[in-house]
């Protein structure tokens, strides 16, 4: 018994020091675990159904298509809004709204989600890449968990990949999958596990689902495995490395592990590997439309447009950042300085160690996932895209995990051979040095999420950069419609002045009223879209047309008044309401048995300017009712009035003429004042109207309601629109035109 008791010791003595460090280690871990929870709740879900405020077009794209898939509308590939959209995102999206609603939240959440499972697996796949070695120590672990929890931390505290991740784009799904693939293919090859690497190609065959970048991962698979073909021998110099291909014999012994993967990836990403080969304008229309390498992006030069855009990319870590506020705030780099440092740091030791497969595995990543955002050009040339090179994410913070490992192990090794520092040696020994190592990057990441908190929830949120990126004036609207009571005979006209649909608020929008929305066009051409929307509806007893005002960056919205002008010819107006960036219009009485005509009795006119531009005819109303403008016309006091003037211009003119329409009290002072550009069909100004053609402008009058009753003149003056300097009539030579003589009574 003694001897069996003697022999026994020793082990259990080795035994107790590791088991004590499994379980620190395991603390840190769980402590770790529970940081990264708050710091994601704080960012990525905290108040996520509040900021952002807005919808824009893009995210409103994916809701309005996840509500076809509750509607029984399925498709692995939706290519009918921004030249196509992968599905997954969709589906997650529909999941969220028959879950939660159709609210901005449900909208938001699933990309939201996929941002924080991000940092999670981040810190996992740090944790298997660097947390072995051959010998299976104890320091190897230690380096696993704290590369992986020093960029999983960095990572849950970025203010860019925060803003990124809760916006409602497909984008955030590809690092997830992709880091959780590697993860899960590392953990197959390390134990043989047939398991593991059939998860890993189910993950590989969802990535395609995601995001146009996602095309590039099956290169990063292919050249990962092609470089353990390779191997790396050193010369007798000890300088150089010799690289030769050796046989295949390793490369079968791997098809046991291969092959499964493959297998795995390619029944996963059939059906829209299938959609992609019976529709290949499907695959190539989005990519096509900003390839950097196509001459005519590229102005001639395609590989100095290459080479640059390389360049201006590399930039975004530390040293230029994206300038869209949709992606980052006020084009702060990706990278503060000290994360900078690290990156480019790790970045080198990679390179140095490259016969490591974990450093192999990520400077592999960097360079495939980066080349969509190499390839791809802007066409307002508004660079670096960090949506493109989003990819990159797991493997950047990866590395500036690396980068502060390596700087912690060189200032280490450094005071234990230099024993003048005088720096007593339970300091450089130890876990002291760990603690204190862990202790100050943790202080670094709470700071820089403190930050980062505080940026976006208060002047990233409050911006009107913001405003105008998230198209919050639609999301504002549909909230001010959804809350006021709707009926099937109310209908809803609203102008629409942007370049892109207003998805956010086909989303939002779920009123009884029916809502028409119409893009800019030619004053005739929109009295037919309105009239062709209200044709037949015998039961349209209130239209209501949408004014938007001034946005919160104090630009006024560019779109006219035509819809509110038409309305003004052919309904009775009675009131209007205010929001907050837009106003309502109310008509009532719509007349839909006379002819919709822009001008149906025009007075001819001959109002010949030294400018080369002529007014020939004339209509002014209030309501269905035609002023006559040579006699004195009793006007309704805060109805508006509509004018259609006819212009031609002589050949050869080449200026841009605007007017202004002014209404002059009987002492001759101006009480209104309205400037706007000539243009026809709502675009083309003067200098670019065909000799004598003959074209028609609508304008809308806005009387003020604090008129008093007595006479006025409404007067006209045309003038340049870039010099500010007024045409004057031939043979009057005065610069202002009387158009009609109104009055406005006591009981009006």
């Amino acid at each position: 018994m003694t001897e069996s008791s003697s022999s026994a010791g020793p082990p259990e003595d080795c035994a107790a020091p590791k088991h004590r460090e499994l379980l620190l280690l395991n603390l840190v871990t769980g402590a770790t675990l529970l940081a990264l929870a708050l710091a994601v709740f704080l960012l990525r879900l905290h108040r996520l159904g509040e900021i952002p405020e807005g919808i824009d077009a893009g995210e409103g794209a994916n809701g309005v298509d996840a509500l076809r898939v509750l509607q029984g509308e399925h498709a692995v590939f939706f290519p009918d809004k921004f030249r196509g959209r992968e599905g997954m995102v969709v589906y997650a999206m529909a999941l969220a709204i028959y879950l939660l609603g159709r609210t901005e939240q449900a909208l938001h959440l699933p990309t939201a989600l996929a941002g924080a499972g991000t940092v999670f697996v981040v810190f996992w796949l740090g944790r298997v890449l660097f947390g072995t070695d051959e010998s299976g120590s104890g320091a190897a672990r230690w380096r696993g968990l704290f590369i992986g929890a020093a960029g999983a931390g960095l990572l849950a505290v970025s203010l860019g990949q925060t803003i990124i991740a809760r916006t409602a784009y497909r984008t955030t799904l590809l690092p997830l999958l992709l880091a959780l693939c590697m993860v899960l293919l590392w953990e197959g090859w390390k134990r043989r596990s047939k398991w593991h690497v059939v998860l890993a190609g189910i993950s590989a065959g969802l990535l395609p689902y995601t995001y146009i970048p996602a095309r590039f991962t099956p290169f990063l698979f292919l050249l990962f495995g092609l470089s353990f073909v390779i191997t790396f021998n050193r010369r007798q110099n000890g300088l150089k490395r010799a690289i030769r291909f050796i046989d295949t014999s390793p490369i079968r012994a791997e098809l046991t592990l291969a092959a499964p993967f493959a297998v795995a990836a390619m029944i996963v990403a059939a059906p829209i590997l299938l959609h992609f080969a019976l529709n290949p304008e499907h695959f190539v229309s989005r990519a096509s439309l900003l390839f950097v390498l196509d001459p005519t992006l590229s102005q001639g030069d395609p590989i100095g447009a290459f080479l640059i855009n390389i360049w201006h990319h590399l930039q975004a870590f530390g040293f230029r950042g994206d300038p869209f506020w949709r992606n980052n705030f006020a084009g702060q780099p990706m990278l503060n300085p000290w994360e900078t440092f690290s990156f480019w740091l790790g970045v080198g030791i990679a390179a140095r160690r490259w016969q490591h497969p974990a450093y192999r595995l990520l400077l592999l990543w960097l360079a495939v996932l980066l080349l969509p955002a190499f390839l791809s050009s802007d066409p307002d040339g508004l660079v670096p895209n960090t949506v493109r090179m989003i990819g990159t994410v797991p493997a950047v913070y990866l590395l500036i995990g690396v980068g502060i490992w390596e700087t912690y192990q060189f200032l280490r090794s450094k005071c234990l051979t230099i024993p003048k520092l005088g720096i007593p040696a339970y300091l450089t020994s130890g876990t002291l040095p760990g603690a204190a190592l862990g202790a100050v990057v943790g202080c670094l990441i709470l700071v820089q999420g403190s930050v980062a908190f505080r940026t976006y929830f208060g002047a990233w949120a409050s911006a009107p950069q913001t405003y105008r990126a998230y198209d919050q004036e639609w999301t504002d609207l549909a909230r001010a419609l959804n809350a006021r009571p709707t009926a099937a005979d109310t209908v809803y006209l609203i102008p629409y002045p942007w370049p892109e649909e207003p998805y956010g608020f086909h989303y939002l929008y779920q009123g009884a009223s029916p809502v028409h929305i119409f893009p800019e066009a030619a004053a005739r051409e929109l009295t037919q879209m309105i009239r062709s929307k209200l044709e037949g509806s015998e039961s349209i007893a209130t239209v209501k047309v949408v004014e938007w005002k001034e946005d919160p960056t104090g630009e006024h919205i560019n779109v006219d008044d035509r819809i509110i002008a038409v309305l003004s010819m052919f309904a009775r107006h009675q009131g209007s309401e205010d929001g907050d960036s837009f106003r309502v219009h109310n008509f009532a009485n719509i007349d839909q048995d006379r002819p919709w005509t822009l001008s149906e009795h025009p007075v001819p006119i001959a109002v010949h300017f030294d400018g080369g531009i002529s007014l020939l005819g004339l209509d002014i109303g209030q309501g269905p009712e035609t002023i006559p403008t040579s006699l004195l016309f009793d006007m309704g006091s805060g109805q508006p009035m509509w004018m259609v003037l006819q212009w031609q211009t002589a050949p050869g003119l080449d200026l841009i003429y605007s007017i202004s329409i002014r209404l002059h009290d009987h002492e001759g002072g101006v009480v209104y004042q309205k400037d706007a550009v000539l243009t026809r069909d709502g675009i083309a100004s003067t200098r670019h109207w065909k000799p004598d053609e003959l074209v028609e402008t609508l304008h809308l009058i806005d009387l003020p309601h604090n008129l008093t009753s007595g006479e006025y003149e409404l007067r006209l003056v045309v003038y340049d629109f870039e010099s500010l300097k007024p045409t004057v009539e031939l043979g009057v030579w005065q610069a202002e035109t009387v158009l009609a003589r109104l009055r406005l009574t006591e009981s009006e």
